[in-house]
């Protein structure tokens, strides 16, 4: 079960980091938003500190992303849907 829970956890961090670097933002950036250290955003995305649901919407709105997607999707998936959102908000222009 632990393993389990770690692997996830681990797949959570690694979406928030595949989407920072996406969008191109620094450590720095996200952690300016959301008040904290870049050391202790660091650890966010290793995976070493826990996520409150709190910080979890807060970065996912940084983000520009869904939490579900955050939650469930693996990095591919997860890429692919941005630039479609992406995509699609340009057309719309």
């Amino acid at each position: 079960m632990e393993d389990v829970l770690a692997l996830k956890t681990k797949n959570v961090a690694g979406n928030i980091r595949k989407i920072r670097e996406y969008r191109d933002y620094t450590q720095d950036y996200l952690a300016a938003k959301l008040k904290i250290s870049q050391n202790a955003y660091s650890k966010i995305e290793l995976g070493y500190s826990k996520l409150t649901v709190d910080r979890l919407f807060q970065i996912a709105a940084i983000l520009e992303v869904e939490v579900p997607h955050l939650l469930t999707l693996n990095h591919n998936d997860l890429i692919k849907i941005i630039a479609d959102d992406e995509s699609r908000a340009v057309a719309a222009n």
